[in-house]
This record gives structure tokens, sequence and C-alpha cells, in this order.
């Protein structure tokens, strides 16, 4: 297989479909802590994730709510976020993990829902 030098090299933006926008910005915004950047006509929503745009987007054509990709944020203390997370009212699928062990860290994740029920997940790498 060859590769194609022509550019592309980290994820610019990610789109997740939403019902409801203004109950989705405060989710997003109030109870998970990411940094709210504007809002567009119509129906859509901007998020920075450390560099990478996050669109809520209520104008996408209905049904593909629940085709959203799992996005993985990354932490970095997986405890500290999730009982944060959970004083905030956030509902987690179940306690944090270990998901594997690799040679220089181990991989943690949480899986939580937002109010459309797209799953999302914390994950963190813990050095030893």
């Amino acid at each position: 297989m060859t590769h194609s030098n022509f550019g592309i090299h980290k994820i610019g933006q990610v789109a997740v479909p939403v019902t409801d926008l203004e109950r989705s910005i405060l989710f997003y915004r109030n109870k998970l802590g990411l940094d709210f950047l504007f809002q567009a006509a119509p129906g859509l929503a901007f998020f920075d994730v450390g560099g990478v745009r996050l669109l809520l987007d209520a104008a996408a054509e209905a049904g593909t709510e629940k085709r959203s990709s799992i996005i993985y944020y990354q932490v970095d203390d997986i405890d500290t976020a999730y009982h944060e997370l959970l004083e905030r009212g956030v509902n987690f699928e179940k306690p944090p993990e270990l998901v594997a062990k690799m040679p220089d860290h181990d991989l943690w994740m949480v899986f939580l829902r937002d109010p459309d029920e797209n799953l999302l997940a914390l994950m963190c790498e813990v050095r030893g």
C-alpha cells in the first residue's frame, strides 16, 4: 500500500448530531467543562477540545443521532474526572476500568452518554 503525503496529519473537527442544541450546549459546557467557542445558525455549536473543534449539529438529518462515533476524551486523572463528573450529574455506564496493560503505561477508560444517548469515553494513560 502506498501512502499519500498530501497533508492529512490531524483531526480538525468532529461532528456529533444532537436533537436539542441548547440542552447539549449545557451538557458539554457545564457538565463536561469543554471550552465553548460559538453558535452558528441553523442549529450548530462549536467547542474547543485541545485544538480539535467539536461541532454539535442539531441540523443533522433525522436518525443520524443514533449513529454517532464514540469520542474518546483524554484526561490526566481518570478517577478525579470520574468523581467530579458524577458530582455534576453525569451518568456513567460503569466505573473506570483498566482496559490494557501496555509496555510503558496502563490504559484506563470509562464510558458515559450525553443527553442524546451518544456514547462518549474518557481515557487515561497511566505511566508506571
